[in-house]
């Protein structure tokens, strides 16, 4: 099984503020939902709570210890566990979609980063770490201009573990 993460970062590495996103960025929730749906996702159950529900047509796994149950997702106390119940369940991805804790403890196991870059720095209080280039190669990069729907320029960039 593939594992990857999946990630916007502003240029220096924000992720987030108060458990939201950095910005609304269309072409990256669409982005996201390409390469997610029909897999897995796991994350951390502070970005279930911001997202507020399972995500439709992908197996939800949060990362909780404090919760058992959360209605239409699996809840594990532990990654590892997480990743064992997605290959048991026979996936061939698995994508790891934050916050910054769960990034930091997955991407030891991942093998791709699907980094969304965004042009702009933005006040965070969570942040992606930085992806070393002895580490990670830059497989492709798309840039896309800011436009009516998307206040920011932005690119979508592809890293392999080397």
């Amino acid at each position: 099984m593939e594992i990857a993460i999946v990630v916007a970062a502003d240029e220096k590495n924000g992720i987030g503020i108060n458990n939201q996103l950095l910005c609304h960025l269309p072409n990256d929730l669409k982005y996201f939902k390409q390469l997610t749906t029909g897999y897995a996702i796991l994350m951390g159950r502070k970005t279930y709570d911001s997202i507020g529900r399972p995500l439709p047509n992908r197996l939800n796994l949060v990362l909780s210890k404090s919760q058992n149950e959360i209605a239409g997702c699996e809840t594990f106390s532990e990654m590892e566990a997480a990743i064992n119940f997605a290959k048991e369940k026979g996936l061939e991805k698995l994508y790891i979609i934050g916050g910054d804790s769960v990034y930091k403890q997955g991407l030891a196991l991942c093998d791709k980063v699907y980094l969304t870059r965004i042009h702009h720095r933005f006040l965070a209080d969570a942040f992606f770490v930085a992806l070393l280039p002895n580490d990670w190669k830059l497989q492709a990069t798309e840039t896309i201009g800011a436009d009516e729907k998307n206040a920011y320029a932005h690119s979508f960039e592809v890293y392999q573990k080397m």
